[in-house]
């Protein structure tokens, strides 16, 4: 049963690092500190939030099989993944909420490779390139289509 207004947050790969690996391209801000960030803006949203973050990609699945019931909306910042993993877009195809892509750079000023997101595919938007307080505007737009579809 999906629980009202819960939002699951998923980071992939290397965010672990953030703020050490790359700070020229990701900044110095550590995935804790966006945790905290995510946090306080969930609790002026009034979302319940339930942030998590893995470098396997069959973890990453199962926590989406997990939430096909259970959440509200999905925020998820596949990193490396968004550009070679069908896999995750297809478990994220089989979730019926909303889902915003999120990444910290601006993937299509990068190599070409990046240009290219299978998650986006299946996303109900993108935010790319807004550093971290790109997670805060998915928990702001996620909160807006929860509001319109509970009138």
């Amino acid at each position: 049963m999906v629980t009202s207004r819960r939002v699951l947050v998923l980071n992939g790969p290397n965010l672990n690092l953030l703020g050490k690996r790359q700070p020229e391209i990701y900044g110095h801000e550590t995935l804790d500190d966006v945790e905290a960030q995510c946090r306080g803006v969930a609790d002026k949203l009034e979302l319940t939030l339930d942030f998590r973050q893995s470098n396997a990609e069959h973890e990453l699945i199962g926590w989406l099989h997990g939430a096909r019931e259970t959440v509200a909306g999905i925020v998820i910042n596949p990193a490396a993944y968004s550009h070679t993993s069908v896999a995750i877009m297809d478990a994220l195809a089989a979730c019926p909420c909303p889902i915003i892509e999120v990444h910290i750079s601006n993937i299509h000023r990068r190599e070409a490779f990046r240009h290219h997101s299978y998650v986006s595919h299946v996303a109900t938007g993108v935010i790319c390139g807004c550093g971290t307080q790109g997670y805060a505007l998915a928990l702001h737009r996620l909160a807006a289509l929860f509001e319109k579809a509970d009138q």
